[in-house]
């Protein structure tokens, strides 16, 4: 997990260097506000907006090797690139631009994981908001490790107001059905 951290902090000095406006999600994000687990990737959100995600993605593959030969590609087509660090750990990044995006970089807080490590990381409501939308069997557990440990604490109506419309585009009502039986507990 140290070795994670420290590439994290790598990662986090290539936005800062860049001016991005960023923040890390997923797993990172999961040792803040839920129950601690390994994970074995970085997961972070970079606001490149629209039309000028060639920028970014160029700036990215200076720093961090391609994960595949056609990564760019990728990139532009699924707005998220894979990459890795110097010491092969992967990176995920997502390409924000939607309103959502905008809102869980501009929430974002510092976290120090170590005592000279501290990381950009999304909102807990933020993290539910991703992981419930995510819709996989780990996302929920992650889902179900914030609820525990951030009982009390978080902004309901804030997570409704956030995830009602994502998950009427992506068309699975039954996200709102999961999480609604999580909160209730």
């Amino acid at each position: 997990m140290i070795d994670l951290l420290r590439a994290a902090e790598a990662v986090q000095r290539m936005c800062r260097r860049h001016r991005w406006r960023f923040c890390f999600i997923g797993g990172i994000a999961v040792q803040r506000w839920g129950e601690p687990r390994l994970t074995d990737d970085i997961d972070l959100t970079i606001l490149t907006g629209f039309g000028k995600e060639l920028e970014f993605i160029t700036a990215v593959l200076a720093e961090l090797h391609a994960r595949s030969a056609d990564a760019r590609e990728f990139a532009l087509e699924n707005r998220v690139l894979l990459v890795k660090t110097r010491q092969n750990i992967d990176v995920d990044i997502s390409l924000g631009a939607l309103p959502f995006e905008e809102s869980v970089v501009e929430r974002a807080s510092p976290f120090r994981f170590r005592p000279r490590v501290t990381l950009l990381t999304c909102s807990a409501e933020d993290l539910i908001v991703l992981k419930a939308f995510a819709n996989r069997a780990r996302d929920w557990v992650d889902v179900e490790g914030v609820l525990a440990r951030q009982r009390g604490k978080l902004s309901w109506r804030y997570i409704w107001a956030q995830l009602r419309p994502l998950v009427e585009l992506k068309g699975e009502p039954e996200i709102l059905v999961h999480l609604k039986r999580l909160q209730r507990r």
